[in-house]
């Protein structure tokens, strides 16, 4: 059993390394991925206007809403480097766990989305002017979590829609009433970190934040194989 887990550990890095390099390599990509957060951002700030309490007290959304909105496009393109070349079925005819390749998948979807994450939470504290160092550490843990189910959630349905024509209409429209949840604890855990936590509800959302988690990526390992099979 330790043997097939240490396996199967081996394979999802290998996954997710190959993944990293690939998305590395695309600089483009990964910078048009980043500017579009960044004009996402500024488009919700002029739309708020120029008040600075309103813009504070929607800077939780804003971001959450930029990183999602990015992640489609930065988990789609993960399985699309790998579509056009084929790369995608020939992985799925090596015997090995499908658990396997989908943990590498989302693990490189994480690195991805955590970067991202990041960058963006840095990018609204600076347009927003909010202090987002006062509670580095619980909006950090917000979006290390956030960035986990996107990624679970983005690996599935990028899998499901990659061989689809219409896979950049498909895509969004399957995953954001998923992600809704997370969307909701994200925000939530956001304000509430931003603010001090005076209601002591911070843990309550990040506790849902796990638990997202934990739903989606168990549900994606049993069924990211079927996805691979009918390719």
């Amino acid at each position: 059993m330790m043997t097939t887990l240490r396996t199967e550990a081996r394979i999802a890095l290998a996954v997710a390394r190959k993944d990293a390099l690939a998305e590395l390599r695309g600089r483009q990509a990964t910078v048009s991925t980043l500017f579009f957060a960044a004009v996402v951002l500024l488009l919700f700030g002029f739309a708020l206007g120029p008040d600075a309490a309103r813009l504070a007290a929607a800077a939780p959304g804003m971001l959450w809403l930029a990183v999602v909105f990015a992640g489609i496009l930065a988990v789609n393109r993960l399985h699309l480097l790998e579509t056009d070349d084929g790369a995608l079925e020939h992985l799925a005819l090596y015997p090995v766990s499908r658990r396997a390749i989908y943990a590498g998948k989302a693990l490189g979807g994480f690195a991805v989305m955590l970067l991202l994450g990041v960058v963006v939470l840095g990018a609204a504290g600076v347009l927003f002017a909010v202090d987002v160092t006062a509670a580095l550490p619980p909006l950090l843990a917000t979006v290390v979590l956030g960035a986990a189910g996107v990624a679970a959630v983005g690996t599935f349905y990028a899998g499901m829609t990659v061989r689809l024509r219409a896979r950049e209409v498909m895509l969004p429209l399957l995953m954001l009433p998923v992600l809704a949840p997370l969307l909701l604890g994200a925000v939530k855990a956001t304000s509430a970190a931003l603010a001090g936590d005076p209601f002591d509800e911070l843990g309550a959302w990040l506790q849902l934040l796990v638990a997202f988690d934990i739903i989606m990526i168990v549900a994606g390992a049993a069924t990211y194989g079927y996805l691979l099979e009918d390719g």
